[in-house]
């Protein structure tokens, strides 16, 4: 296979994207740190709170994986350039290669922050649901004999 400055051109929207859409989730999750510190700092004694600052701190640090190695990818794909005007074949194709592992990485770490994101919004959710823990279930239940009586 032969590469072209095609080939890793294509990489810079893409990586550009990610790293908007990262920047993004940083500033949100910034956002939600100063909140819940001035929760923290008011006094309130809710557990619940503890745990989402452990939960950030954590969110966070993904993030910056996912920024570094999405960083890291767009580097290597200028490099996988130099090397194709300088005619490196060889060199080229490895450096290329690291950039797609990188960005194939920080997709993957993407996914494990996007996961704990969940897992955070539930715990948030958990003091709202537990006294109506099984009723999405009868509330579904029952708009369906609603609608077959309705025919």
């Amino acid at each position: 296979m032969e590469l072209s400055f095609n080939t890793p051109a294509l990489l810079f929207p893409a990586i550009s994207l990610l790293l908007l859409a990262y920047t993004n989730r940083f500033l949100a999750l910034a956002n939600l740190v100063r909140k819940l510190h001035d929760e923290y700092e008011k006094g309130k004694e809710n557990p619940i709170v503890v745990k989402q600052i452990h939960s950030l701190r954590y969110r966070l640090r993904l993030v910056r994986y996912m920024q570094t190695l999405g960083i890291f990818s767009f580097v290597c794909s200028v490099f996988t350039m130099y090397s194709i005007y300088s005619e490196w074949t060889a060199v080229s194709r490895y450096i290329f290669a690291i950039s797609l592992l990188s960005l194939l990485v920080s997709l993957i770490i993407s996914l494990v922050e996007i996961t704990q994101s969940t897992k955070a919004l539930e715990l948030e959710l958990s003091d709202i649901e537990e006294p109506e823990k099984f009723k999405f279930i009868t509330d579904l239940w029952n708009s369906r004999d609603k609608k077959d009586s309705a025919k």
